[in-house]
């Protein structure tokens, strides 16, 4: 699944603060694939599957 980075950029501000959230929008790419960017993920404490479980197993508006 594809996430916007925005997307991911807000959850882990939410849960880790402004400094995480800066340097990962400085280190994710413009779009997660919570597959392959599972290594990223997990760095700054998100699960591919919670996101899946989260976002309804859908999709975001990646475009």
């Amino acid at each position: 699944m594809e996430i916007p980075k925005a997307v991911i950029v807000e959850r882990i501000k939410s849960n880790s603060g402004a400094e995480k959230a800066s340097e990962a929008d400085k280190e994710l790419p413009d779009k997660i694939d919570t597959e392959t960017d599972a290594n990223l993920l997990s760095k700054y404490g998100l699960s591919p599957q919670d996101l899946s479980d989260d976002l309804g197993g859908q999709s975001p508006n990646a475009g």
